[in-house]
């Protein structure tokens, strides 16, 4: 059995191909959107030379998608991100969309707590087939995100305590609404 919690090593041959090195065979980029999906880190790596392609590999998944129509990346989002490159504000972009996308998935998970909380609605007939709906609905609005992302770390690489997390996110979202205020 693979161990899942290393990245899934996936080869790109001279001819492109995509190998999965765990299953042996040739994998397309819709698979390794899919082991993504899962909760499964990937890393794509170039047979010959042994670069590192996951970055390039990961945003042109995103780009099909987007161009299928199934848009998660609004134009202002777009335009902005183009923006950043040439400016200062890319040390600090990385940073905060990492935020952002922790935010989001913490969001998530309180609202999903929430619905499960010992209330005397979820002792109502039908509440459970309710709640169901509700979290495939938030599933299917967030695109399945949840705890496959990875939540930001200290300068140890540790996690924050659960206590210290809010905060933590605060104060790095007021450090880099300052940096963008002095740009």
């Amino acid at each position: 059995m693979a161990d899942t919690s290393a990245p899934l090593l996936i080869k790109r041959y001279a001819s492109r191909r995509l190998y999965n090195t765990e299953t042996s065979d040739y994998v397309t980029l819709e698979d390794i959107a899919g082991f993504i999906r899962a909760g499964r880190e990937v890393k794509i790596v170039d047979l010959k030379s042994g670069d590192d392609l996951t970055r390039q590999y990961l945003l042109q998944i995103i780009a099909e998608h987007e161009s299928r129509g199934e848009t998660v990346l609004p134009i202002a989002v777009l335009n902005d991100l183009v923006r950043s490159y040439s400016t200062q504000a890319s040390t600090v972009v990385p940073d905060f969309l990492s935020m952002s996308f922790e935010m989001l998935k913490q969001g998530q998970s309180k609202m999903m707590e929430n619905m499960t909380a010992i209330n005397p609605i979820a002792k109502m007939p039908g509440f459970e087939a309710m709640r169901a709906q509700q979290e495939a609905f938030i599933k299917a609005m967030t695109g399945g995100l949840g705890a496959q992302w990875s939540a930001p770390t200290d300068e140890e690489g540790a996690a924050p305590a659960k206590g210290d997390e809010l905060d933590e996110i605060k104060r790095q979202l007021a450090e880099l609404q300052s940096k963008l205020s002095r740009m």
